[in-house]
């Protein structure tokens, strides 16, 4: 007769000396008491035994506690052993099967090895037989756990790799968007101070103040507070930058930054007895872009040619409306070009190309070959931070926008910006 299920909770237990590993848990479902009862003298002093009579007891005990290795009768009433072998992989799929029959099969034999069992064994059996089978069950299941143990900590290390990766992220971007703040104030700050000392100066020279002098003082009083005005907006622009704030442009005017621009770089130290020329549109547009971003693109690519060499040279920035398409295909990397393009750039729209001549020494093809790259300068310290250019690809990545170089030794060199028209 089948017993109670009450034989589901009991157990024999095994000493285990101190220092010892817990034994295993072996489950022994079959619905007779002789085949139980002989598996249980076989394993009593090797494993903590676990009896079910039926496919409901041995579910009920897989769901309370862990189970090492089952030993499975495939004819019980109820559910056979084949459908609670699928029932016990799905609540644990680590747990190994052996799978005991009195009628066997072929096809119940692949059915059961199909499903997941670890042997397959008949009626009557061996004590050896028995013994190697649930001895090559408990190995699979040691083999899986140390696997799955090797996996886990994988994961563990991979994370802590990737976490570790994206902290040294956060402070290398972090000190570069320190020092682009510093680079990006140091050119309005030199104006503003050059603005006031001049202001000063004039101030002291006179006696009286007549209406010219009001409206020249009141000219770069205006300068200076537009000035002071593009530090407010670079500082926002970098502490938005940090808190991941992200805002899409409305278009700012072509020839007012080139105005600005202008104004800025014919009073830079760089600028010093350099010619400056800046031709605007013939008529205005605006481009989709944070006035911001253009001055500084512009300010970094002139500065950039106004301290190609110390001989006295020119820096030409001159803008151009491109109603077609552009064609790419021609903008290929060499000794003598470099091209940057956002990955959002579309050829196909209206642009504005705005270029920054030089009439310098031009570029060598080794220097031309590390442009763009953080940072990166050919002036010693500490006229250069190597961060104006890294800069400009920032931005120009970011602007949807791109830049082409075309330069040769004792040519100069000539940045083009294509930057998308605002639609009408």
């Amino acid at each position: 007769m089948p017993s109670s299920s009450l034989s589901a909770a009991r157990s024999d237990p095994v000493l285990v000396a101190p220092g010892r590993p817990q034994p295993r848990t072996l489950l022994v479902v079959d619905d007779e008491e002789g085949p139980r009862q002989s598996l249980r003298v076989v394993f009593k002093d090797e494993f903590n035994l676990l009896m079910a009579a039926n496919a409901a007891e041995a579910i009920a005990v897989v769901q309370r506690q862990p189970v090492d290795v089952a030993v499975v009768d495939i004819r019980m009433p109820g559910m056979s052993g084949i459908e609670l072998l699928g029932h016990l992989k799905q609540a644990d799929p680590s747990l190994e099967v052996v799978i005991l029959t009195a009628y066997e099969t072929l096809e119940t034999a692949r059915q059961a090895l199909r499903l997941g069992a670890c042997d397959y064994l008949t009626k009557p059996f061996d004590l050896a037989t028995v013994r190697a089978a649930v001895a090559r069950a408990l190995d699979r299941r040691r083999v899986a756990e140390t696997f799955r143990s090797s996996g886990q900590r994988l994961v563990e290390v991979q994370r802590e790799l990737e976490d570790q990766r994206l902290h040294q992220e956060i402070v290398r971007n972090r000190g570069e968007i320190y020092g682009s703040v510093l680079h990006d104030l140091n050119g309005p700050l030199t104006v503003i101070a050059g603005f006031v000392s001049l202001i000063t100066a004039q101030m002291n020279d006179l006696t009286t103040l007549g209406a010219e002098d009001t409206q020249e003082f009141k000219t770069r009083l205006d300068v200076v507070n537009r000035h002071v005005n593009s530090c407010v907006e670079i500082t926002q622009r970098y502490l938005g930058f940090l808190r991941q704030a992200t805002s899409e442009p409305q278009g700012v005017s072509v020839n007012q930054i080139l105005r600005d621009a202008g104004a800025l770089l014919r009073v830079h130290p760089s600028a010093q007895a350099n010619q400056i020329t800046v031709l605007p549109l013939g008529e205005d547009v605006q481009v989709k872009l944070h006035g911001t971003d253009f001055i500084q693109l512009l300010l970094n690519l002139a500065i950039n040619g106004l301290q190609a060499t110390a001989t006295p040279h020119a820096v030409e920035i001159a803008a151009l409306l491109l109603a077609g398409p552009l064609d790419p295909a021609q903008w290929v990397d060499s000794p003598t070009d470099r091209v940057l393009r956002s990955e959002d750039f579309n050829p196909r729209q209206a642009f504005v190309a705005v270029s920054i001549r030089d009439t310098g020494p031009g570029m060598p093809p080794d220097v031309v070959e590390k442009l763009f790259r953080t940072p990166f300068t050919t002036k010693p310290a500490p006229h250069g931070t190597g961060l104006g250019l890294s800069i400009v690809k920032r931005l120009t990545l970011l602007s949807r926008s791109a830049l082409t170089l075309h330069t040769e030794p004792g040519a100069g060199a000539s940045f083009t910006l294509y930057l998308p028209l605002v639609p009408a």
